[in-house]
């Protein structure tokens, strides 16, 4: 058997504008209430008769299921990037549901990278 090692991309080789787009994700109705059912049971999320009296007027996703499809999502196109962590995201909103049969993707680009104090570590920051 033969072992796939990966290429790892470092600090130095990301580049500020670089852009990178998943591919697309069919969100279904079952997935948005099963992820709900087990981590964020509220009505709207969970049963698609009570859904259509909310303010959404049918069922959507919780928030915490779209920020995990982005990570999903976000893992296809930039795992090849050796992290050390992520520090931290700015103006997280959800603008719109995510209902089910919407086919969503992520895209991402490089907009800023600084050097810390550690001469093999600094900071990118991504605009998804």
């Amino acid at each position: 058997m033969t072992l796939k090692v990966k290429s790892w991309r470092y600090f130095e080789d990301v580049s500020v504008g670089e852009k990178r787009k998943s591919n697309l994700k069919l969100i279904t109705e079952e997935e948005i209430i099963n992820f709900a059912k087990q981590y964020d049971p509220q009505w709207f999320h969970t049963d698609k008769d009570e859904a259509k009296n909310s303010n959404f007027k049918g069922i959507i996703a919780s928030g915490i299921h779209v920020a995990a499809l982005w990570r999903l999502l976000d893992h296809e196109i930039n795992s090849d990037i050796n992290f050390v962590c992520g520090i931290g995201w700015d103006n997280v909103r959800w603008k719109n549901p995510l209902r089910p049969n919407s086919k969503i993707y992520v895209t991402s680009e490089c907009i800023s990278k600084s050097n810390t104090s550690s001469e093999d570590r600094g900071v990118a920051v991504f605009d998804h």
